[in-house]
């Protein structure tokens, strides 16, 4: 195994969204919420370009109290409550004034997987106790408490493990629920890889 490598603040930075989201397949996302540490393997992201892309919510430069996070330089959480019940992680990425954002949709479980399943009261190992957003948070314990939060710990960060995949393993296709967003919900800005059974929606 490669040497665990944290990402830093500065692998956050770059305004090619779609690179990040890309780049983010294969990084580990770790939590440690009261002590009890969780992590799992990315395998689905979807990226949102700031002003220019209807499906963001920082759409024409909208500014209010829940998208200020997106606002903050590259390399915190942007943590929102969807539908009041589903609190969805995403990764904020740019420079300052750049709202761009990486939304991590689903992971392959690594580590705290009791803890994991408790969290979403299953009592045995289905993909769905990390596929899809809203599953993969309340999993490791995310939740709109952890808005605004840097990604370097000791709550939650991310981890660059040595894994790669081709392109030719990686899909790219249409964001998930966001048909309100036009010809922009067409965008091909969901990735995800091809061979992981640990996907929300193919």
């Amino acid at each position: 195994m490669s040497k665990v490598k944290r990402l830093d603040k500065n692998y956050f930075l770059t305004e090619d969204v779609l690179y990040l989201a890309k780049d983010l397949l294969g990084k580990v996302l770790v939590t440690s919420i009261e002590g009890q540490r969780t992590a799992v393997m990315i395998t689905e992201t979807e990226a949102y370009k700031g002003p220019v892309d209807r499906a963001s919510h920082a759409f024409g430069g909208r500014r209010t109290r829940r998208t200020e996070t997106m606002y903050l330089p590259g390399g915190c959480a942007y943590v929102y409550l969807c539908y009041g019940m589903h609190h969805l992680f995403n990764v904020v990425s740019a420079p300052a004034g750049v709202p761009h954002a990486v939304l991590i949709r689903a992971g392959k479980p690594l580590e705290g997987v009791p803890l994991m399943m408790d969290r979403r009261k299953m009592d045995k190992m289905e993909k769905r106790l990390t596929a899809g957003p809203g599953s993969l948070s309340r999993a490791l314990g995310i939740s709109t408490a952890l808005d605004g939060e840097q990604l370097e710990g000791p709550k939650i960060w991310m981890e660059d493990r040595g894994i790669q995949f081709q392109e030719n393993e990686i899909t790219a296709g249409p964001r998930i629920g966001v048909d309100y967003a036009g010809e922009h919900a067409l965008w091909p800005y969901r990735f995800y890889l091809k061979s992981s059974q640990w996907v929300s929606k193919r």
